[in-house]
């Protein structure tokens, strides 16, 4: 959960300077003008940089957490592979924005059903065999800890 946190805010600079240039080039005047195609330029965006980072094995706040991500057999993920993650990886949020989406809710209920959905989310990989969020084994993928990799014996 740490480097999800943390990948967070390294997402905070992309996204703003994706929403700057995208709100630059199409002469976006207000913030809710062009809300829908913005959302989607940025869904692409992201999904730009995970399946270029999973791809190459980690993000940033991957590597900080000494976290790397793998097919099913230890191998390196494929774009087609690194982007059925990310696709996947958004039944993180699916339940809360479909919540929102079908019922006029307040902040504070979007909050506490978000907050919720992500703890039984959670939750749930404890009652997976090998530990995995649900959107790992859809997508043949599960997280690896570099660090047996990275320390060496003692002389």
């Amino acid at each position: 959960m740490a480097c999800w946190l943390y990948e967070g805010m390294l997402l905070f600079g992309v996204l703003f300077m994706a929403s700057y240039l995208f709100s630059s080039l199409s002469q976006t005047r207000h913030g809710l003008d062009n809300r829908n195609l913005q959302q989607a330029f940025l869904f692409v965006v992201l999904g730009i940089y995970f399946t270029w980072f999973w791809a190459k094995g980690q993000t940033l706040a991957m590597k900080t957490w000494d976290v790397r991500v793998v097919d099913r057999h230890g191998q390196a993920l494929s774009q087609w592979r690194a982007m059925a993650r990310y696709v996947l990886s958004w039944l993180w949020f699916l339940p809360p924005l479909a919540a929102v989406s079908f019922f006029s809710l307040s902040p504070a209920e979007v909050g506490l059903i978000a907050f919720g959905w992500v703890v039984v989310y959670t939750l749930l990989s404890r009652f997976h065999a090998e530990g995995q969020f649900i959107h790992d084994a859809l997508a043949g993928t599960r997280l690896v800890s570099t660090q047996a990799t990275l320390q060496k014996p003692a002389p």
